[in-house]
């Protein structure tokens, strides 16, 4: 019978709940309680964070940069807060380490770049958590939707327009080889390729041959309708309509896939990133071929650009973070007859 004073123990002696050591036994071992990371951390630099963490504006630009960058004006629409606001209290997170700026022509968009410390991450998981349900920040996030969706919208009314003249396009800006430069490696025959942004399918024509199969993805109707033709020579290409932040495709169902000429249209690259390696198997390659950073601004309003190319540093860093090791990126001979800015090519393979 258990009784003993409030039922810790029983009447055949065996030890009460309320005397075992913190340090317990299992099978004969000692195993030591975990320490929380928050206890293991410097306590003032704790303080620091927790005094940064501890205005609720500061969160909600926290949690809208955790889904995206955003430049200031956009974070003021998003927050409905005025831009001295705002930037004040990025002036803060940026101090602290929080947020990170870069230089996009003539805007700075923030990022979130919570410290590498493992106590303020700690601390960043308990508010966000704290906080993910309140009124203001699910507001924060209808209105942050809707931000994206109007970046999108930019590039797209674009393409709606020009997928008849994509190719010479294509040709005019970036030489008339642009879809074979990132083939720098050896393809294996056994392989299944994805073509991600697949555009009129040039790349995926040149791939299919020496594959067992590709699959082209596209957001736009007109884009694959374009390259339906194109592909009647090669049974072996599956064309599937989505976005590149939500491919459609499984989980490791691609052994390399290429994303030629479109992470300047995306609004967020890491994710297209963080897609592409959900999608490949382990060990499986991602190849970029993109613009390099450059100043030509009317590629914006022009042709919908998100971003004017991206620097050598930018593109390891982002890789590094999507679950990429090898990580290269090198510059791409420039074709003498191409108007447009100069290219590089990135590799990683997935972890």
């Amino acid at each position: 019978m258990v009784g003993d004073r409030g039922g810790h123990g029983t009447s055949r002696g065996l030890t009460r709940t309320r005397d075992i050591h913190p340090i317990s036994r299992m099978n004969g071992s000692t195993v030591s309680p975990r320490p929380s990371p928050l206890l293991d951390t410097d306590p003032g630099l704790l303080l620091d964070h927790l005094s940064t963490l501890g205005d609720e504006t500061r969160v909600r630009l926290l949690l809208v940069l955790d889904r995206s960058e955003f430049a200031v004006g956009e974070l003021c629409r998003i927050l409905q807060l005025p831009q001295s606001t705002v930037s004040r209290h990025l002036k803060l997170l940026s101090d602290a380490g929080w947020v990170q700026a870069r230089t996009e022509g003539t805007s700075r968009p923030y990022r979130f770049t919570p410290p590498a410390e493992k106590g303020p991450r700690g601390l960043w998981r308990v508010v966000r958590e704290g906080m993910l349900a309140a009124g203001p920040v699910q507001e924060d996030a209808e209105r942050a939707g809707v931000v994206l969706a109007e970046r999108r919208e930019r590039s797209r009314s674009f393409f709606r327009s020009a997928s008849g003249q994509w190719d010479a396009l294509r040709t005019e800006l970036f030489g008339a080889h642009t879809e074979r430069l990132g083939l720098f490696g050896l393809l294996d025959p056994a392989w299944t390729v994805g073509d991600l942004g697949c555009g009129t399918g040039a790349l995926s024509a040149t791939v299919a041959p020496s594959v067992a199969r590709v699959i082209a993805v596209d957001r736009e109707p007109g884009m694959l309708e374009s390259a339906a033709p194109r592909m009647a020579e090669h049974p072996n290409v599956e064309l599937r309509r989505g976005e590149l932040e939500a491919l459609p495709v499984e989980e490791g169902e691609l052994d390399l896939a290429f994303c030629a000429l479109v992470l300047h249209l995306v609004p967020d690259p890491r994710k297209v990133m963080a897609e592409a390696a959900r999608g490949l198997r382990r060990g499986g390659l991602l190849v970029v071929v993109d613009m390099r950073a450059h100043d030509r601004e009317e590629y914006r309003e022009e042709m919908g650009h998100l971003w004017t190319g991206f620097s050598r540093e930018t593109m390891e860093g982002w890789l590094e973070d999507a679950g990429f090791d090898g990580v290269r990126v090198r510059n791409l001979p420039p074709d003498p007859a191409a108007k447009g800015p100069l290219l590089f090519a990135a590799r990683g393979r997935r972890v």
